[in-house]
């Protein structure tokens, strides 16, 4: 299957106002692609579209959730409207939940869905339809995560919403290309990302959430998925987090134990939760910004994403990778021990004076 290079793509974009939508979309427009920005907020939508026309990129923006379907159906009349048809249609947009699964409310798990599973469910649909009657075909790229292969605790909703994605990509995959359509389906699957996730995700815990590491810069994951849409993946992990899928299937119950002991404790820092993070669950607070708050070492450059982009890389280096995330999870691991010690030992000593 031939698809079009960037810069003759028009692309469709959903949650284009946060995060990795809106470093793709940046990214796009840098590489010429005509643009089609979906979002709720339509404020920051607006204020990205003037941003990329004033450097001479064709964008429009739609403000629509991806949890309203025929919402989705409108942003596909406009664009048909506005370049005749789109190329590429990449459902990114998405919530998370930090929790335990006891204590979220039913209503919280519903709406984390209706974005995460179902918005991506008619972006696909709807995508593929206007695909099936442009000759050329195109690509359908949906952002799953690492956690599609591997849940993680107190996201387990998260974790939960990301597999149905993945069920829903592959199998969605395999009817088109049973009817032999120039349809290309793939699923990205980001590990930690520094985006405003912790920040926007709706949190029932006290102290304020973070992601565990290694963790990498969106910019990568824009890379991938623009790649994915000038060439036919079936998926595509971003960052070293295949090694934790991996470790999953091979010594599951193992694995388990690793993640109770060491994940947990670094989904939160040592601090209390920010009451000015609400989460967006409901309603979008986006300020049209990359990168979130992790003040730990984020990851610029993923050798394994070198090595998938470029073949010939040599397994030596895939070693050096492989060191590099262990040291940097060891480090970041310790740092978490440390900073929980002396909370406890500073709780003790407010305990001895009282």
């Amino acid at each position: 299957m031939q698809l079009k290079k960037i810069s003759d793509q028009t692309i469709v974009i959903t949650g284009a106002t946060s995060g990795i939508g809106l470093t793709t979309a940046r990214r796009a427009a840098k590489q010429g692609a005509k643009l089609v920005l979906v979002a709720r907020n339509e404020n920051a939508l607006r204020k990205l579209a003037e941003e990329l026309n004033a450097g001479d990129t064709q964008a429009i923006f739609y403000a629509a959730d991806v949890a309203d379907e025929a919402a989705l159906r409108g942003v596909a009349a406009a664009t048909s409207e506005r370049f005749g048809s789109f190329d590429t249609w990449i459902n990114n947009a998405g919530v998370s939940i930090y929790g335990k699964i006891e204590d979220i409310a039913t209503e919280d798990m519903r709406r984390l869905f209706d974005t995460n599973f179902w918005g991506v469910v008619y972006g696909s649909r709807i995508a593929a339809q206007f695909l099936r009657a442009n000759n050329n075909g195109g690509a359908i790229i949906n952002v799953g995560s690492v956690l599609s292969d591997r849940a993680i605790s107190f996201q387990g909703i998260y974790s939960a919403s990301k597999h149905a994605v993945k069920g829903f990509t592959d199998a969605f995959r395999m009817e088109l290309e049973a009817e032999k359509l120039p349809i290309s389906v793939t699923l990205i699957k980001p590990s930690a990302i520094n985006t405003p996730y912790a920040q926007h995700a709706k949190n029932y815990f006290d102290k304020e959430a973070t992601l565990p590491p290694p963790v990498f810069a969106p910019d990568l994951v824009a890379e991938a998925i623009l790649h994915c849409a000038e060439n036919q993946e079936r998926d595509f992990t971003v960052g070293e987090g295949k090694l934790l899928a991996s470790a999953g299937q091979l010594a599951p119950r193992l694995t388990d134990k690793m993640m109770e002991w060491g994940m947990a404790a670094q989904q939160f820092k040592n601090e209390p939760k920010n009451p000015e993070h609400t989460g967006t669950l409901y309603e979008s607070h986006s300020d049209l910004s990359e990168r979130g708050n992790y003040d730990g070492m984020v990851l610029e450059e993923s050798i394994y994403q070198r090595a998938k982009l470029n073949p010939l890389v040599t397994s030596a280096i895939l070693i050096g990778g492989a060191a590099l995330t262990a040291f940097v999870v060891s480090k970041s691991a310790a740092r978490t021990r440390d900073k929980n010690a002396r909370g406890n030992e500073r709780e003790l000593m407010q305990i001895g004076h009282s």
